[in-house]
């Protein structure tokens, strides 16, 4: 694919999970004198995301043999039915053999990471996942006769590969010793670790409950289990004292089955505006403080350009009376709930399902009420209201159209808080299973040639490493390259793009290769690359067999690399990096010759570029580590390679005096 330059980046400025979906739901300049710091790397995100899951994971029947396979070939084929919890139990296999090096990461084969046989999509001691329990016939089929090459690269690279396998998918007798099939757990056990993890004790949750038995006999998935017990958690959080474990199932079972109807009915009797901005407001902000509450409805009333009640203040009806009118009330702590569980989001789901009109002046409300100043509007309930209103966009089928709303969000002028709602939005879609592959195309275009106007380039970057870099983070190497590409001034994807190199060994032989090998845009790569070269890293086997720097591919990259940055760009850009490059030579004893090397076969037979590394050289001897005498034995030995490049012999080192007669030596 060619890139585009003409474009330019203005102002660069406890989840439930419980075995379907996406597991995956950074920071730059956000303009002068507003910057963030940095945020955590994508590896501590997804270990952080896989405890999680381990910490809710009930082992099923079949888990042990799972662990054995993957153990004994470092390759399981996990076989179960859907809603079994196959995705969770293949992220606890992985969860479980956790190494020192490598990430974890899921292969999506068909997207952008290459054919499974590509021996360098593993790299050593990765974890990979690869999904395919909604295969269909054909994918299935190409992915067993790739599976020999993939599991020969994961044992090669010391790395561990789960593959969920179709439920009804075929396999091959020479593929059947690493399949291990897995049955559903009991689903009472599950329920119950989910609420020990929301710390309800035994006394509360060991009574009878005949509505939950009504649901287990239902044979929900693991996902359906999971968000039944955090019904019941929040409904003993909202009527702790006068109802019991029953009544709080009871409220579960019917926050499924039966509000929606009740909700239709309600709004149909609370006909005029000001009751329904009430409901929206309450069922939008919901638990919010009473104020925000007020505020908000306020607001919907005000941008749907509603007159103004002209009744005195003192002669109309409280907060207090308007909200019992809708079935809600603020509790002792001054917060606003309905009186029933998940009440909220039927009458949510009721106005943005009956009333089409209005869908896009909810979303402005939405980005309004989050930018309220407001001692109690904090982040968490920001990230609440956009989470919400993103579920009717994905609920509704319309889910690509939340990369819009975040690119009208972040259009100029913006703020903090609409910058972060943005975010949220994309950030709510990427995670989604339904639209995340899409949505990454979406990213993967804007950032490589859409024109980022406003702080749409901060969003993309957002994006693309706290969500996409995860579980995904080969395709978030190539968003984040297009990005630094297009920088002009501050450097935030650059600086993301090398914290993503460092994760793995693997990661950055591929951004070498394609800054190198595979660059369409040579001057603006070569100062991609001296960032990304980092003469430390290359000499580091951090754990593998041996370090990137004796492997020829990134022999010829570094080359090709500097070749580059010695050709195109001024000496002044290039020289602290070629002074660092110097210095690590002068410590790295068993590297100092192939460096040094490589760093004469990029400037070729050039008499002047020779020159001008020689001189780099001699500068960089006083500050070298081990003092000048260690910098000038490393110059020594550049000058020497230098004149054998030039065909040249070394100079025949100078001749002891001899001794005074009458001595021995």
């Amino acid at each position: 694919m060619s890139d585009t330059f003409t474009a330019r980046v203005e102002q660069p400025g406890g989840p439930v999970h419980a075995g379907s979906g996406d597991l995956y739901s950074y920071t730059v300049n956000m303009g002068a004198g507003d910057q963030e710091a940095p945020g955590r790397s994508p590896r501590s995100i997804a270990d952080d995301q896989l405890r999680l899951v381990r910490q809710q994971f009930v082992d099923p029947a079949g888990m042990g043999m799972a662990r054995r396979v993957l153990d004994a070939s470092s390759t399981v084929i996990l076989h179960g039915a859907p809603g079994s919890g196959r995705t969770a139990a293949a992220c606890v296999l992985l969860y479980e053999v956790h190494q020192s090096t490598g990430i974890f990461r899921e292969l999506l084969p068909g997207e952008e990471e290459g054919v499974l046989t590509d021996p360098g999509l593993v790299g050593v001691g990765d974890r990979l996942l690869l999904n395919l329990a909604e295969a269909d016939v054909s994918q299935w089929a190409q992915t067993r006769r790739d599976l020999s090459a993939l599991r020969k690269a994961v044992q090669e690279q010391q790395a561990h590969l789960v593959v969920v396998m179709p439920h009804d998918g075929a396999l091959e007798s020479r593929l059947q010793p690493y399949r291990a099939d897995i049955a559903r757990p009991p689903a009472m056990e599950v329920f119950r670790r989910h609420l020990r993890l929301h710390r309800i004790p035994y006394e509360e949750y060991g009574l009878p409950a005949p509505a939950l038995d009504e649901f287990l006999a239902e044979e929900p998935s693991m996902e359906e289990i999971a968000h039944f017990a955090d019904r019941v958690r929040r409904a003993r959080a909202a009527f702790p004292v006068r109802d019991g474990f029953a009544t709080w199932c009871e409220q579960s079972r019917d926050a499924r089955t039966q509000w929606r109807k009740e909700v239709s009915e309600l709004v149909a009797t609370r006909c005029t505006a000001a009751q329904r901005a009430l409901q929206f407001a309450t069922a939008m902000l919901h638990g919010a403080h009473a104020d925000v509450i007020h505020r908000g409805a306020a607001l919907l009333l005000s941008t749907l350009n509603t007159p103004r009640d002209e009744t005195p203040l003192l002669e109309g009806k409280d907060l207090a009376e308007r909200l019992k009118e809708i079935g809600a009330a603020a509790g002792p702590d001054s917060r606003v709930r309905f009186d029933r569980l998940d009440y909220d989001a039927a009458v949510r789901a009721h106005f943005w399902d009956h009333m089409p009109d209005l869908r896009h002046l909810f979303s402005t409300w939405t980005v309004q009420s989050a930018e309220l100043d407001d001692p109690h509007i904090r982040q968490d309930l920001r990230k609440r209201l956009v989470s919400r209103l993103a579920d009717q966009y994905l609920r509704t089928g319309r889910g690509n159209d939340l990369a819009f709303l975040a690119e009208e969000w972040s259009a100029a002028p913006t703020s903090r808080a609409r910058l972060e709602a943005a975010v949220d939005a994309l950030a709510c879609g990427l995670s989604d299973p339904r639209y995340g592959r899409s949505l990454r195309m979406l990213v993967y275009y804007w950032c490589r040639d859409k024109h980022l106007t406003g702080s749409l380039a901060h969003v993309l970057l957002r994006v693309c490493t706290d969500v996409i870099a995860p579980a995904h983070p080969d395709q978030a190497v190539t968003r984040l390259h297009h990005l630094a590409r297009r920088e002009r001034g501050a450097t935030p994807a650059l600086d993301a793009l090398c914290r993503l190199a460092v994760t793995s060994a693997r990661l950055r032989r591929r951004i070498l290769d394609r800054l190198t090998c595979h660059s369409t845009a040579p001057t603006v790569d070569a100062r991609l690359f001296l960032r990304i070269c980092d003469p430390e890293a290359l000499t580091d086997p951090a754990g593998a067999p041996r370090p990137l720097i004796d492997e020829k591919g990134v022999q010829d990259c570094v080359v090709a690399g500097w070749a580059e940055a010695l050709a195109r760009l001024p000496q002044p850009h290039w020289q602290p990096y070629a002074e660092r490059w110097l210095h690590t030579a002068c410590t790295a004893d068993n590297h100092r010759d192939r460096m040094l090397g490589l760093l004469v076969d990029a400037a070729g037979r050039n008499g002047s570029t020779l020159a001008a590394l020689y001189s780099v050289a001699r500068a960089a001897e006083p500050t070298a580590p081990g003092g000048r005498a260690s910098g000038a034995a490393t110059t020594e030995r550049l000058i020497q390679k230098i004149s054998a490049a030039q065909g040249l012999r070394p100079p025949a080192p100078p001749t002891p005096p001899a001794p005074p007669r009458g001595t021995t030596r």
